[in-house]
Parts: structure tokens; C-alpha cells; sequence
């Protein structure tokens, strides 16, 4: 009764929500251990699952782009073989699976290196995707996976070189920020303007680094399975805090 209470005076204190906001979930291992689990890996799969519960407490606000650092490039070369394994098993089974079939708001994307992930997972991921491409609802769920922000750059200015008939000279000259992000992976979406880690971190980890130049930053020391309705109205409270009217 009393977490109701609260819930709803918090939510009565959110008084400007985000356009977009950038999720980067962490602590999922560092949860497991302090609930008790023998395998550290267990909090992946509740990790993975409250995915869904977060997406929806954004539809619910009205925050319709939503952008969720799921595996960094490095989680995905450097972590033992058997966790990748598991972790990109859930992944196809709950995000590309049953998220998609059971969130009918979000259509999906994937910013990262489909070719770095395990053939399944990719193929599963760009299914799901071409599954929501016609949803017409306007809420964009956007995985940022196989991801490392510096190398998105360094993509994004290689495929801008690579355009048939660009004149090198030329393209020095009158080079603009808006023409390499029209080559980011996230091109045509907008940027975040709000990111939220978890676990008590404080650093971006290379997510998004072009793309959050000018987005708030929140740091919650709450790990991802345990993020909780509250914690996330708590933060949404310090965006409209300090958002202009």
C-alpha cells in the first residue's frame, strides 16, 4: 500500500518525460551473486526478461524510442564461451521471441555488428526485425549489440568515403556532423536525451558516444534485475528537474 502510495506521488512529480531514452543495463551477474544464486549467470536471464517490464513502463509514460545496451563487442569476444552461449540463447528466445510477439508497440533494431554474434542470434534478431518493420504505433525499441561506440564512428566515416563518387578533397572541405550520422548504425532514429545506468557505475562504456553528447545522465546503484518501478520514476524525476521548460 505504502509503494503505491509512493509510486503514484513520484509519478505526480514527472512532469516532462524523455523523447528517447538509453538504457544501459548493468549488475545483472553482480545481482545474482548477492540473491544467492550458485551461477552468476542466472541474473543474465533475469536481466534479459526485465527488458520487457522496462519497455513497458516507458510505453506506458509515452516514451516511445527506447535504447538498451544489451552486449558490448568486448562482452561478446572476451566472456567465457559457455555465458556468450547462454546470453545470446536468451536473447533469441525472449527479446527476439517473446517480446516481440507479446509487445505489439515496438518495432525492433539492432545498432551493432550483426556479424560478430553467433549466426542464430543474428538471424533470429533480423526476423524479429523485419517481423515489426510495419508496425505502425511509433514506439522504437532499438538493441544496441556486438556494439562499441568508437567503432560505430569509425564505420559511419568508412561507409561515408566508400560512397560512390565521393571526391576526397571535396568531402574534407565541407564535411558536417550530419553526414556521418547519417551513416551511424541508429541513423534515422533520434538521439537520446536521457541515459540510465544501473549497478552504480558511472560511465558510458562506449554507448552511444556520438549520439549522447547532449543527453542527461543518470547513475542508479541499483543492479538491472532489481531496477524497480520506483527507481525508474525516481530517475525520470531528476530529468524533468533539470529539463528546460
Amino acid at each position: 500500500m505504502l509503494h503505491a502510495l509512493y509510486a503514484r506521488r513520484l509519478r505526480a512529480q514527472v512532469t516532462r518525460v524523455p523523447r528517447h531514452v538509453g538504457l544501459v543495463m548493468d549488475g545483472n551477474r553482480r545481482w545474482a551473486r548477492e540473491e544467492g544464486f550458485a551461477n552468476p549467470s542466472v541474473g543474465h536471464r533475469y536481466g534479459v526478461e526485465h527488458i520487457q517490464t522496462v519497455a513497458g513502463w516507458c510505453a506506458e509514460l509515452g516514451i516511445r524510442e527506447v535504447t538498451i545496451y544489451v552486449a558490448s563487442s568486448d562482452n561478446v569476444r572476451k566472456r567465457a564461451s559457455e555465458q556468450v552461449t547462454f546470453y545470446m540463447e536468451l536473447i533469441e528466445k525472449v527479446i527476439a521471441g517473446s517480446l516481440v510477439a507479446s509487445s505489439p508497440l515496438w518495432r525492433l533494431h539492432v545498432a551493432g555488428r550483426l556479424d560478430e554474434l553467433p549466426d542464430s542470434t543474428a538471424h533470429a534478431l533480423k526476423l524479429a526485425m523485419e517481423a515489426t518493420a510495419g508496425r505502425e504505433h511509433g514506439h522504437e525499441l532499438t538493441l544496441a549489440i556486438g556494439y562499441d561506440g568508437r567503432q560505430e564512428v569509425v564505420d559511419a566515416v568508412r561507409a561515408l568515403l566508400e560512397t560512390d563518387g565521393a571526391d576526397l578533397s571535396e568531402l574534407a572541405r565541407t564535411l558536417t556532423a550530419d553526414d556521418i550520422a547519417a551513416h551511424l548504425y541508429t541513423r534515422g532514429r533520434s538521439d537520446p536525451d536521457f541515459i540510465i545506468r544501473t549497478s552504480g557505475e558511472q560511465r558510458l562504456s562506449g554507448f552511444l558516444m556520438w549520439q549522447a553528447a547532449h543527453a542527461k545522465l543518470h547513475f542508479c546503484d541499483v543492479n538491472w534485475p532489481g531496477f524497480r518501478h520506483i527507481d525508474f520514476l525516481r530517475a525520470l524525476r531528476t530529468f524533468a528537474r533539470g529539463s528546460r521548460t
